[in-house]
Order: structure tokens, then sequence, then C-alpha cells
């Protein structure tokens, strides 16, 4: 699968669409529908219990995975980031 980062408009990664899968509904777990939303190290810690083990043993690999799916979630619209410091992003309601 292909991954898109708000940073970067028109760049694309393949990532393994299973892992993303988890990070995925991990984030959207966590990461709350109001302001002022959650911090990065916040996003990071919260999403570890909610992964499967097979994909992130001991959670293993899941800050970069977090960060992947933040940032693809985020250039999609689902996530949004809050101008704070630290930065914080919430799920916009529609």
């Amino acid at each position: 699968m292909s991954v898109e980062n708000v940073n970067v408009p028109g760049h694309r990664t393949r990532v393994d669409a299973a892992k993303y899968e988890a990070m995925r509904r991990a984030l959207l777990r966590v990461v709350p529908r109001i302001k002022p939303g959650i911090t990065q190290s916040e996003m990071f810690r919260a999403v570890v219990p909610h992964l499967p083990h097979a994909l992130f043993p001991g959670g293993a690999t899941a800050s970069w995975w977090a960060k992947t799916v933040q940032l693809d979630l985020e250039a999609k619209g689902v996530l949004q980031r809050e101008a704070t410091r630290p930065l914080r992003w919430y799920r916009p309601t529609v």
C-alpha cells in the first residue's frame, strides 16, 4: 500500500499493508475527537496496547509506524494538527 506525508505533498511511499492497517486502527482508538488532542509522545505510548503482538512484538517499531500512519491520516484529513507546543493531534468532526 502507498502512504502520503502531509509535510511533503505529492510524495508517496510503499509500506506493509497489514502493519499500516493495525496502526491505523490503534491510532483511531487513541486519538480524541476533541481539542486539545494528544501529543506525539502520548500517542506513541497509547497505541502499543492496541497493536497485535504478531506484527509489533513488544511494541517493536511502533513509534515509526505511528508517525508514518499519523502523517498519512493527516494528509487525508482524518487527523488534524493543533498548532500548540507541544503539537497535538485530534480527529476533526465531519
